[in-house]
């Protein structure tokens, strides 16, 4: 008799990577599914944000009776998507507690995002992060800031307050670079006020997907007029870029100045792939999980992604190769004047958009119900 085929989800953090799902409804927590995918994945931390919100609350018919018992306690149409919000994640937190407890706070997180709105709005986010922290009174919770350069000295002044951070919308790894220094300067700041570093986690969220699909239609262009040796770099930023930020990582734990911080008890700030799910079905389910496996890092994935790694999953150590064939990649983007920077600033003003239409969608779609409520 064959022995059983190991799930590669599991095997996984045996590479000392850690599994998270991007994804959160009331019936996932009803009907048990991210117990299973907790207890069967090895599932080690859950991210959320306004679009899968959005998507649950006005889709998820689990929603119709707690809405309703809300409408008449409550003063406006965030005011109850907060209130639907924080009871998924109290829930899920409270699954993901014991990993957090056993792994002395390494994994077991959930995060929820201030508006989307307030990307630009340094004080604002840092008010609204504060605000979200006291409301979940989680130890295994993330408070996710855009990394625009606005939240750069809010993500510093958030960890300085012991508060643990999720910065999201990375697409650059020098923009990586400057979250990564706020990271560290809200720990020396901590350090100095003679407050613990222990307990603090952080993770940094590079988006991957949107990498490809911005460069891929700047390549098509070129390939049209006249230039085919583009197509060939078809599929290749997003790694090309990740390799620099996991780069920039390496560099980032090896100096003095961190050395110091980890004397203290302060654990690094992991890097976090998102925006997983491939946009083009030429590359396959899987890419941006099997292409960035490495330790130390986190892979936060949707459904489906999770799903077909499952099924396709060949977990080994990888983007180490990557490295010296991405610094090759950006060097030949750049010959075709294609700006890795000037992209990342797009993709980071476009996310930021994303973000915000299915926010304030789901904000009308409540709006519109406790309009009706009143009416009633």
């Amino acid at each position: 008799m064959s022995a059983p085929v190991p799930n590669p989800l599991l095997e996984l953090r045996k590479l000392g990577q850690s599994a998270w799902l991007d994804d959160i409804s009331r019936r996932m927590l009803r009907e048990g599914t991210l117990a299973r995918l907790i207890r069967d994945d090895g599932i080690a931390g859950l991210t959320s944000n306004p679009a899968i919100f959005g998507n649950a609350i006005t889709t998820d018919p689990e929603y119709a009776r707690p809405i309703a018992e809300l409408l008449p306690r409550v003063s406006s149409s965030l005011a109850l998507y907060e209130e639907l919000a924080i009871e998924d994640l109290r829930a899920a937190a409270a699954l993901l507690r014991p990993l957090y407890d056993s792994s002395s706070g390494g994994d077991g997180f959930v995060s929820m995002e201030v508006s989307p709105h307030l990307a630009y709005d340094g004080a604002g986010s840092l008010a609204e992060a504060r605000r979200l922290w006291e409301r979940l009174r989680l130890p295994n919770a993330l408070i996710k800031i855009p990394g625009t350069e606005a939240g750069l000295p809010v993500i510093r002044e958030l960890v300085a307050a012991g508060i643990n951070v999720n910065v999201t919308l990375l697409f650059s790894p020098e923009r990586y670079r400057a979250v990564a220094r706020a990271y560290m300067g809200g720990l020396e700041a901590r350090a100095a006020a003679g407050q613990s570093l222990e307990t603090l986690a952080s993770v940094a969220s590079f988006f991957l997907s949107r990498i490809d699909t911005a460069v891929d239609r700047l390549l098509d262009a070129l390939a049209a007029r006249g230039q085919p040796a583009a197509r060939a770099l078809r599929g290749k930023a997003a790694i090309a870029s990740a390799c620099r930020a996991y780069e920039i990582f390496e560099e980032t734990i090896a100096t003095g100045e961190w050395q110091s911080l980890a004397e203290r008890g302060a654990r690094p700030q992991r890097l976090l792939w998102a925006s997983t799910s491939t946009k083009d079905p030429s590359y396959g389910p899987v890419k941006y999980i099997e292409e960035l496996i490495v330790p130390k890092t986190v892979n936060t994935m949707p459904l489906e992604t999770l799903a077909a790694y499952r099924r396709l999953g060949r977990p080994e150590l990888r983007l180490e190769r990557h490295i010296a064939e991405g610094c090759d990649t950006r060097e030949a983007l750049e010959r075709l004047d294609i700006d890795l920077e000037a992209v990342a600033q797009q993709l980071e003003r476009e996310g930021v958009m994303k973000f915000i239409e299915p926010f304030d969608k789901m904000q009308t779609w409540l709006e519109e119900r406790r309009r009706a409520k009143r009416a009633s």
